[in-house]
């Protein structure tokens, strides 16, 4: 777990919001659609068993990573959530969209958790809640049976940190009883994204793998696999995988720690996209074993700055999709006039 927590919360960094960030989803039920009525109790399966949930939840709590976006994309204000883990966040603790979004719904003081160093069960508790929301998380089975206490709890399908945005949404969506209004936002959120993408016509087709290198130590480096959300999205951006990332597998993980000996995994990416800051592409370039990349050579790489919005919606929500995603092709169709 510690590596997994180091990954997570040293990578995924935010300080100023977008500049799109009025680009807004409407998931409001138009008069001519009909949503149909849910049925309980709803049974949601997970990794450590089944959920029963018996009637419609009126007091929600979120936990970890984004899943609080499902719920306020739904217009449903929690009466509790995790504070980001990383990044400058708003005066509340919140990540730029999220809390925009608390503010649309007239809440200006949210209940925030202040779990980084582990999950608060007597805040959660006091938020009475009725459903606990952690479908991408990264609970334990021990930390699930506690919670279970409290209410009854959404956890991930299979494994920790492998929840796509869609299945975050869906799950999530599922246990609030509005399985159809998380439908209709996931559908929502395709076709801006299809919308998005056709305005940056050179990324398409390229082939991309996200890395993360620690510059004071280039003996080894991460790449994120394709259950990795993060990496995944970027295949919704119309990229796909090289054939060197997609043979990577670690069993239960969703990253792949490689030698420096092995950076020739990387040679075939068009684009790579790593964390870092101003300094760490020419630190990448004259460093000689990962300076032989090709892509690192010709500067074909996206830098994720640690002090930007886009460190952390990297990992992408129902809200940091419509907030950064312009800005997020753009360095994409940067690197993208690069390759040659």
């Amino acid at each position: 777990m510690k590596i997994i927590k180091i990954l997570l919360c040293g990578l995924l960094l935010v300080a100023c919001s977008s500049n799109n960030q009025n680009e807004s989803i409407n998931t409001e039920v138009k008069n001519n659609e009909t949503v149909s009525e849910t049925v309980y109790p709803i049974e949601i399966k997970h990794a450590f068993g089944t959920t029963i949930i018996e009637s419609e939840p009126k007091n929600v709590v979120t936990i970890a990573w984004s899943n609080q976006d499902v719920p306020l994309a739904l217009n449903i204000v929690p009466t509790g959530v995790s504070k980001a883990n990383f990044g400058k966040t708003e005066e509340n603790g919140l990540l730029p969209w999220t809390a925009k979004k608390f503010e649309e719904l007239n809440v200006n003081n949210p209940n925030v958790f202040d779990d980084v160093d582990g999950l608060d069960f007597e805040a959660i508790s006091n938020a009475q809640p009725d459903v606990i929301l952690a479908a991408y998380s990264g609970i334990t089975e021990e930390e699930y049976k506690l919670l279970s206490e409290i209410a009854p709890v959404v956890a991930y399908k299979e494994k920790p940190w492998q929840t796509y945005w869609r299945e975050n949404i869906i799950e999530n969506s599922t246990a609030l009883g509005k399985l159809e209004e998380g439908k209709m936002l996931v559908s929502q959120l395709e076709s801006l994204i299809a919308e998005k993408v056709q305005k940056y016509p050179n990324v398409k087709g390229k082939k991309v793998a996200f890395t993360y290198f620690n510059t004071s130590d280039l003996s080894n480096f991460f790449v994120y696999m394709s259950t990795d959300p993060r990496a995944n999205y970027l295949i919704d951006l119309g990229m796909e995988f090289t054939d060197e990332v997609l043979a990577l597998n670690v069993e239960g993980q969703f990253y792949a720690q490689v030698s420096a000996e092995k950076v020739d995994v990387l040679n075939s990416a068009d684009i790579i996209v790593v964390y870092g800051d101003e300094n760490t592409l020419k630190l990448l370039q004259d460093d000689k074993i990962v300076g032989s990349v090709p892509a690192i050579q010709r500067g074909s790489v996206v830098v994720l700055n640690n002090d930007s919005s886009l460190a952390a919606s990297a990992t992408p929500s129902a809200l940091s999709i419509p907030a950064t995603i312009d800005e997020y092709l753009k360095l994409f169709e940067e690197a993208a006039l690069l390759v040659k």
